[in-house]
C-alpha cells in the first residue's frame, strides 16, 4: 500500500458580509444522515449541531440560507452507481428534521452531484446579490465538492466549514479540503470561526 502525505491545509477565520453571503446546506437528507438511510454517512450525524448553530447565526445576521436536496426519479441512471437513494417524495429524500428549512429559506432540488447543474441556483444567488457561499453538508467529495467547484468557476467566493462537512472516509474529506483550498482558492474554516458582519 502506498502512503500519501497530506499537504498542510490552513484553517482560517472567515469574516463575511451577511447580505452578500449564503449558507448552502448540501443534501442533509434522511437517506444520507440516518442510520436506516439508503446511503448512510456515519459522520454526518456529528455535523448536525454545528450546522444548526451556524444557521441560527446566519439567519439572525440576515444572510441567506439555501438547501440542496438530492431528488431522483425512479430508474435514475445515477442508481447504477450508488443504488436507489433520495427518491422523489420519499422519507429518504426529505431534509432531516433538526435542520428543517425556515419559511424564508430556499430549497434547490438537484438531479446530479453539482447543485448548479440544471437548477436555478445561480439565478437565485445573482438575484439576491450573493457573492460568498459557505458550504456545509454531505457527501464531501461528491456533492459538496462538485457544488464548490461550480461556485468557484462562476466566481463566487467559497468557504467550507470543516466541522459542518461529512464524508465516507477521512481520505475523501481531506482530498475535498485540498481541492477547495488549492484548486478553487476557497477558505477552509470552522462553523465557529465564521463571522457575519
Amino acid at each position: 500500500m502506498t502512503s500519501v502525505e497530506v499537504p498542510p491545509i490552513e484553517v482560517r477565520r472567515a469574516k463575511l458580509q451577511a447580505r452578500e453571503t449564503a449558507v448552502v446546506v448540501v443534501d442533509m437528507q434522511n437517506d444520507f444522515v440516518r442510520r436506516d438511510g439508503k446511503l448512510y454517512v456515519p459522520s454526518a450525524e456529528d455535523t448536525i449541531k454545528p450546522i444548526a448553530e451556524l444557521l441560527g447565526r446566519a439567519r439572525r445576521a440576515g444572510a441567506s440560507v439555501i438547501y440542496t436536496q438530492d431528488w431522483h426519479m425512479k430508474d435514475d441512471p445515477e442508481f447504477r452507481i450508488w443504488g436507489e437513494h433520495a427518491l422523489a417524495g420519499t422519507w429518504g429524500a426529505e431534509i432531516i428534521e433538526e435542520l428543517a428549512p425556515a419559511p424564508d429559506d430556499a430549497v434547490i432540488r438537484k438531479l446530479r452531484y453539482d447543485a448548479f447543474f440544471g437548477t436555478s441556483l445561480d439565478y437565485l444567488l445573482r438575484v439576491r446579490g450573493i457573492r460568498n457561499l459557505v458550504l456545509v453538508g454531505t457527501v464531501a467529495n461528491i456533492c459538496v465538492l462538485h457544488t464548490a467547484g461550480s461556485a468557484a468557476l462562476n466566481w463566487y467566493n467559497v468557504a467550507l466549514a470543516v466541522d459542518g462537512v461529512s464524508a465516507l472516509t477521512d481520505f475523501d474529506l481531506y482530498s475535498t479540503l485540498r481541492q477547495v483550498s488549492f484548486l478553487y482558492k476557497g477558505t477552509i474554516t470552522k462553523t465557529t470561526d465564521i463571522e457575519f458582519i
